[in-house]
């Protein structure tokens, strides 16, 4: 009886403590490698306010669904776009009724930092081919698998410049890799998210790829399991909340209300 008494006097200090009973619990998120700045601050945020644990697993979408899909332990996952978000739902992984875009994206040209003051065109008139050269190669994100890379290919294919292009790639793994095959001088130009070149101090923003060139860029949310827990349920609700938008503008992106 003492035993029981114990039990029941701890659930009642959980129920009436909600810091305490979100941070009896690790919520686990699996999220596209270009939200890792700004779930890192809505992490902190979060953390600061709730007391929860939050822990963070970045990658390509497509490497991050699959995982889910072969059985690693998430609770929330968000891709940078809504297909690998129905490729869940439609192998009951996920459920339509708890999935909903939280942020919005744009597509940047960049090149090194070293290039500033080099003249170029404008996008019209911008001539790819010349600004690589004869060896060098466009970094973008693979375009069979990552959603970045199959934006940056639309917006190529609609720009008529894919088929001059298409063959001098340096395909990378995530959107992340890219940026970096930039930032390091390895490619001369590269084709990432808005919100990854205006974090780079290491390259310049050359041209922005209108939206009208390719698919929306949305980045579309699920919550996975049955019977989500409460720092899962208080997560998964402030994702879409004020503070969290505030973040998402702060970091570039345009939430979904905007």
């Amino acid at each position: 009886m003492r035993r029981v008494a114990i039990l029941l006097a701890l659930a009642a200090i959980l129920v009436g403590s909600p810091g305490l009973a979100l941070a009896s619990e690790r919520v686990t998120v699996f999220a596209a490698s270009s939200l890792t700045d700004v779930l890192g601050a809505i992490e902190l945020a979060f953390e600061e306010e709730t007391g929860a644990d939050l822990r963070l697993s970045f990658a390509a979408s497509s490497v991050l669904a699959h995982q889910i899909e072969r059985g690693a332990p998430a609770d929330i996952y968000v891709s940078a776009n809504a297909e690998w978000v129905d490729y869940l739902v439609d192998r009951e992984l996920a459920s339509p009724v708890h999935t909903t875009v939280i942020a919005r994206n744009t597509l940047m040209l960049i090149a090194p930092k070293s290039a500033e003051g080099r003249d170029h065109a404008g996008l019209a008139e911008f001539d790819f081919a010349a600004w690589i050269g004869s060896d060098d190669r466009l970094a973008i994100a693979d375009p069979d698998h990552v959603p970045a890379g199959r934006y940056a290919r639309q917006a190529l294919k609609t720009l008529e410049r894919w088929e001059a292009i298409s063959d001098r790639l340096a395909i990378a793994n995530n959107v992340r890799a890219a940026l970096i095959l930039v930032e390091r001088g390895e490619a001369p130009l590269g084709i990432v998210y808005r919100t990854d070149a205006i974090a780079s101090d290491a390259v310049i923003q050359l041209a922005a790829l209108p939206p009208r060139t390719h698919d929306p860029i949305l980045y579309k949310a699920a919550r996975l399991g049955d019977a989500p827990s409460l720092p899962v349920r208080t997560f998964w609700t402030y994702l879409q909340g004020p503070r969290a938008a505030a973040i998402f503008r702060e970091f570039g992106f345009a939430p979904a209300g905007d």
